[in-house]
């Protein structure tokens, strides 16, 4: 049985292929499009999962969708009447969209599958999940656990922002909710727009931020913005919010509380914005133990699966493990609306149809390397196109050049294999370099990325030697979880180093990996696994062979704004944009030094910001 999963039309539109309850494919659309967070129907997406699981439309049996229009827009006619006459601006301009397309997705579904392929029956197939019900179907279903509570938390689906379900087997019960407009996602995301990031796609960059600073503003939070209690159920004060009203997260009174206007995109960071991201974190940091603890008491389970948007905030979800609530956390590395549409299609399968559920001891998502893949003979053609030039290497000298170059602090681009699926560079589509040099993370983020410079970069880290560098004993193969480095490791702040403030503190070396090493002596851990990606676990290996130490800077390969790279045309072009040295493809080595210079690009002003 083949269903198609499918989410769409608020950002990060993706779509999945699910066999017999084994997922075949999934990718978000922004890849083929090269649309930063691209919320159009997802054609090329779905185009590329029936290419890959070999089949066309019409041998799908089912098609689902990954949250209810006709719910949200109760909670927009509902919200609209509550808080009228405000909002009617930001009202009246969303409402020719709904009454046009959204409020008859079935419709629009429908006409949009067509145009990929003419089937018969269509409106038969289709199914309509509720938003939360995907995000927990995609958290459980793929996870190693027999049974587990899950808890989503995002900005907001219909009317949930935050649930608890129960899953058993092929089972999935939401047993709470917490409605709309009470949200920690959206909580986060106005403190995401206060500092000046974009909304749906900088509150990774507030966590990144949130270690420069001090929590001074937390008792302000949580007095003035959140009634938190005990058990983790909390309540907004939207006298200091304005995205009910509005096309802004947050109002005057906001301002006023927090000593002035929202910071202006691309403006100098201050002391106060360092202090601001580090206060809003703690304040999520906060809620989610607090979650944890009340779930894990009232429930007896030892296991806890994570999806939402808030479920990528990975600095939380090492203090959650590291609590202890739960004896195991597997978080869906998609945890996004893109992992929506890989949840729609496993709760049209388990929980709609009823089907029995396979369980993977490791898990179901097969490292997330869920998108598409070249052949050899492929990426030769294509880079040949290109006007690459290139060598072709057999595996064994493949790897020992590209050890070479990265032991001599080379940034490589990394292109093996299938895609990742999620927002995660996993060792499919990467740039890597050499942890143990101090001007690596200054380099990458600068002179690569073209992105701002306080941006940590994550460890990628043999599995059975992590904790021999990192407080973590438990596998975290997504870049989920942020542990801190262990103790020896470290190098210790002079005194005047203590002193410093904020970015000041960045060109410290802080340990002996220190192109790793958070300004909290903190780390983002990716751990590699053998029988997962064989290939970059032996090149991770052959390092350690040379240097002594298993790990490997992995950043994704793109630059700030781009989508990460798809194609061998996508990989060469950011090569030739960038300062990255060389590209390891297929079994193609493409030295920046061997290419023509006319081929160079201005990469740095390519895309919009993020």
């Amino acid at each position: 049985m083949n269903i198609l999963g499918i989410s769409a039309f608020y950002h990060d539109s993706a779509a999945s292929l699910i066999r017999c309850g084994k997922i075949v494919a999934a990718a978000q659309e922004e890849r083929f499009t090269r649309k930063k967070h691209d919320s159009g129907f997802p054609t090329h997406a779905i185009e590329y999962c029936l290419r890959e699981g070999q089949i066309d439309l019409p041998a799908v049996d089912y098609i689902a969708f990954y949250d209810k229009p006709f719910l949200k827009f109760e909670r927009l006619v509902e919200t609209y009447l509550a808080y009228a006459p405000q909002g009617f601006v930001s009202f009246s301009a969303s409402l020719p969209a709904w009454i046009k397309e959204k409020l008859f997705l079935k419709s629009m579904l429908i006409r949009e599958l067509k145009k990929i392929s003419p089937v018969p029956r269509l409106s038969e197939k289709l199914l309509f999940a509720e938003h939360h019900q995907s995000h927990a179907a995609s958290a459980f279903y793929p996870s190693p656990f027999k049974k587990a509570a899950v808890l989503t938390m995002d900005g907001v689906g219909e009317w949930g922002t935050t649930s608890l379900a129960i899953g058993e087997d092929n089972k999935l019960e939401i047993l709470k909710e917490i409605h709309f407009p009470h949200s920690l996602g959206l909580l986060y995301s106005a403190f995401t727009y206060y500092t000046g990031f974009k909304v749906n796609s900088g509150e990774y960059k507030v966590m990144g931020l949130a270690p420069y600073g001090k929590p001074i503003y937390l008792n302000t939070i949580l007095d003035e913005l959140l009634d938190l209690k005990e058990d983790g159920s909390f309540r907004l004060n939207m006298d200091y919010f304005a995205f009910c009203t509005g096309l802004r997260m947050t109002n005057d009174k906001f301002h006023q509380l927090f000593g002035g206007p929202p910071r202006k995109p691309e403006d100098p960071l201050t002391q106060r914005d360092m202090d601001l991201a580090a206060s809003i974190q703690a304040a999520c940091e906060e809620v989610v133990l607090k979650l944890g603890r009340s779930i894990a008491q009232e429930t007896g389970q030892e296991n806890l699966c994570l999806a939402g948007g808030v479920a990528l905030n990975c600095v939380a979800n090492g203090k959650l493990l590291r609590d202890g609530s739960f004896k195991n956390i597997w978080i869906q590395p998609a945890a996004g609306d893109a992992g929506g549409s890989v949840g729609a299609a496993l709760a049209a399968y388990h929980w709609f149809l009823g089907q029995e559920r396979a369980i993977d001891p490791f898990d179901g998502m097969q490292g997330s390397y869920l998108g598409p893949s070249f052949s050899q003979a492929e990426i030769e053609e294509r880079l040949r196109t290109a006007g690459a030039k290139f060598e072709v290497m057999e595996s064994n000298e493949l790897l020992d050049k590209a050890v070479a170059s990265l032991a001599t602090e080379k940034a490589l681009g990394w292109f093996q294999g299938r895609m990742e699926f999620g927002p995660r560079a996993l060792g499919g589509r990467s740039i890597l370099g050499d942890p143990r040099s101090p001007r690596m993370q200054r380099l990458l983020n600068l002179k690569v990325k073209y992105r701002e410079s306080f941006r940590p970069f994550a460890p990628s880290v043999l599995f059975e030697h992590a904790s021999e560098w990192f407080d973590i004993n438990v596998p975290s193969p997504y870049m989920l979880m942020v542990a801190d480095i262990r103790e020896d490791r470290r190098i210790p702040m002079s005194p005047d180093e203590e002193q410093l403030f904020g970015i000041d503190k960045l060109n410290i070396a802080r340990s002996v990996i220190p192109a790793v090493t958070h300004v909290d002596y903190s780390a983002r851990i990716q751990t590699v696994h053998k029988q997962v990606n064989g290939l970059y676990y032996d090149l991770i290996a052959r390092f350690k062979e040379s240097t002594g130490c298993p790990i490997l800077i992995n950043t994704s390969f793109n630059v700030r704004g781009e989508p990460v790279v798809c194609t061998p045309e996508d990989a060469f072009r950011c090569l030739m944009g960038t300062d990255i040295d060389a590209l390891v493809i297929g079994n193609c080595w493409v030295g920046k030094e061997t290419q023509d210079a006319s081929l160079r690009l201005d990469y740095k002003n390519s895309f919009e910001l993020d």
